[in-house]
């Protein structure tokens, strides 16, 4: 019988355990939490079924990340990791939370607790650096949307979509809002989608939280400059809007460069996606000299549709300037913002410093449209970005070191400043159209002036002036913008128009003076004077008698395409457009319109600008 007692004890010590787990898992726990503080005890509640993330019978290995967890006390953090099924790694009673590891089912299920002041963040990694806080980038202060921080305003509950070169999956200050909160929603790589086409799924099943990089770095540059969270050494953010969601769009290449059917087929995902990420702003900071009339670019079809569908669209007038009739599609799309370069010639936030950048594009359009509507600061502005891209590899002496920060120039990175400023005030006014953006956004700007009160430049080099974030936000202005022209019917080919500039037999641009009757002038624009639609279209009549005034001209306004360097000037502020100057009024071309010299699309290719020293 001896050799059958083993079986025995193997039995009896079986039953045993058996009876100790049924006794334990009946007795409420007392015992200390795993990393709890020495000597303290825990009081776990027992886990029902219904706390518990839905998982399969077979346990799936799901990978686990680590957060920080804070509540009203570290105590309460702890007790709702537990019950979620994570793992409590940390005490971090100094800002009453704890480390805690969780996978993607504990992570839900932490957050379907009814917790008093539940915040979860992620553990972000850092590293150890003597450096100290970031520089400053001073642009948010020069279009007055420092003060509008201070006063909470930062863009939060907006959108910014972002049609470039990608975002670096090193997010850094892009990854969260002030106050830890992720706001990266979406990320959607055209090209990709393009090659490969089951890389994604239907959209209602889609996540788009993939990293797509940024190869190039224009893309995350232009991000930044809108959004970044980073604080600098004087206590203020690095971006203009710091707060505001982003989503990111790559459609363009390694290089800087895009197929014109990515580009629109970038911005077809974003009107597609506008309601589910709540994008209320498109960045198009790229783009090709126009090649025919507006509403014949398919770009700028895609680019009218999507304001349209109530987005405001904000591009880049180019970097072909100083000449006139020298910005790019999609920026003579007349609908949208676009937005020419102000540098501060190396004297931040000394606006007599400040002057037009030579080589912003200047307008007329080809179809007689004042461009660009205003103008941004665009020179040597730093922004984060990555310093494995292109653009880092070819222009080292760019890269601010020892920061991932980038210095560069151009009407991209003005356009950035600006969508950085509609998202602030889309905040301040969530109820705002398209249209109200932009008459609010030229009312509040300021044109530069010399010290009789006469424009330093032309409003085919300035537009309505340089951007003020405060004074757009809070503005009262009415039907300054888009009088006239009526994207609808542009889309469906009913109407195409043309604006009020022309060109004299001298080489002269101005704005034709125009009137509905000889009583009631409206819409002049300092006397008439200032416009020009090219000798392409000049011979093309305008449909009625509404052009009156042309012989007003001579008043010294006139401009013949020259570039004044010269500084001294204010950007002043409570300037006057005239009586009355609708921004962007049009009137609709007779019929048979032909674009005098022909016109080809060509390889339909579209990209950033040649890079330009900082």
């Amino acid at each position: 019988m001896s050799r059958y007692r083993p079986r025995h004890w193997l039995l009896a010590t079986g039953v045993l355990a058996i009876a100790l787990f049924l006794v334990a898992s009946n007795h409420r726990s007392t015992a200390p939490v795993a990393n709890a503080p020495a000597g303290q005890t825990v009081t776990v509640k027992p886990r029902t079924a219904a706390s518990l993330p839905a998982k399969s019978a077979v346990a799936a290995n799901y990978p686990r990340h680590r957060y920080i967890v804070q509540s009203v006390s570290a105590d309460a953090a702890r007790d709702a990791v537990s019950q979620a099924g994570g793992v409590v790694t940390g005490d971090l009673s100094v800002i009453r939370a704890v480390a805690a590891s969780l996978d993607e089912h504990e992570l839900v299920a932490l957050r379907a607790e009814q917790v008093a002041q539940l915040h979860i963040y992620k553990d972000t990694a850092v590293v150890a650096s003597s450096l100290g806080a970031l520089p400053e980038t001073y642009y948010p202060s020069e279009v007055d949307a420092a003060n509008l921080h201070v006063g909470g305003m930062t863009g939060r509950g907006v959108t910014v979509a972002v049609l470039d070169s990608g975002l670096w999956n090193q997010e850094g200050p892009l990854q969260n809002a002030p106050g830890g909160t992720s706001r990266v929603l979406a990320q959607y790589d055209v090209i990709l989608a393009r090659q490969s086409p089951g890389y994604y799924r239907p959209s209602p099943l889609e996540t788009y939280s993939r990293s797509i990089s940024d190869p190039y770095g224009h893309g995350t540059h232009v991000s930044s400059i809108i959004a970044s969270s980073g604080v600098a050494t004087t206590g203020k953010y690095q971006g203009v809007a710091p707060g505001v969601n982003l989503v990111s769009v790559r459609a363009l290449d390694g290089n800087g460069q895009g197929l014109y059917s990515d580009v629109i087929s970038g911005v077809q995902w974003v009107i597609a996606q506008r309601q589910r990420y709540g994008i209320r702003v498109l960045n198009l900071s790229l783009g090709a000299p126009p090649s025919g009339p507006y509403w014949q670019d398919p770009l700028n079809q895609a680019v009218m549709a999507a304001w349209a569908s109530g987005i405001v669209v904000v591009t880049a007038a180019g970097n072909r300037g100083p000449d006139p009739l020298s910005i790019n599609a999609p920026g003579n799309v007349p609908y949208v913002i676009t937005v020419g370069a102000v540098t501060d010639n190396y004297f931040p936030l000394q606006t007599k410093q400040y002057k037009l950048a030579s080589f912003s594009s200047a307008g007329p359009t080809f179809e007689g449209f004042v461009k660009p509507d205003v103008v941004g600061m665009g020179g040597h502005i730093m922004a984060y970005a990555p310093d494995n891209g292109t653009l880092a590899t070819e222009y080292p002496s760019w890269i601010t070191e020892p920061y991932s920060d980038m210095t560069m120039s151009g009407t991209s990175q003005a356009a950035a400043v600006v969508s950085g400023v509609v998202a602030l005030m889309l905040q301040v006014n969530p109820s705002l159209t398209p249209d109200q953006v932009k008459c609010h956004l030229v009312s509040g700007a300021r044109p530069a002036v010399d010290s009789s009160g006469n424009l330093a430049y032309t409003v085919f080099q300035q537009g309505a002036g340089l951007v003020d974030a405060h004074d757009a936000a809070y503005s009262n202005a009415k039907g300054c913008a888009n009088q006239g022209i009526n994207v609808l019917l542009d889309l469906a080919g009913l109407q195409h128009y043309g604006g009020r500039a022309n060109e004299d037999a001298n080489g002269n641009f101005y704005i034709m003076q125009v009137s509905t009757s000889n009583a009631n002038p409206v819409g002049s624009l300092l006397g008439g004077l200032l416009g020009g639609v090219g000798k392409l279209v000049s011979n093309i009549p305008l449909v009625g008698t509404l052009l009156k005034g042309v012989p007003l001209l001579g008043d010294g306004l006139l401009w013949n395409g020259a570039y004044t360097a010269s500084s001294g000037y204010t950007w002043g502020q409570g300037y006057t457009w005239g009586q009355g100057y609708t921004w962007g009024q049009g009137y609709t071309w007779g019929q048979g319109y032909t674009w005098s010299e022909g016109y080809t699309w060509g390889q339909g290719y579209t990209g950033i600008d040649a890079p330009l020293p900082e």
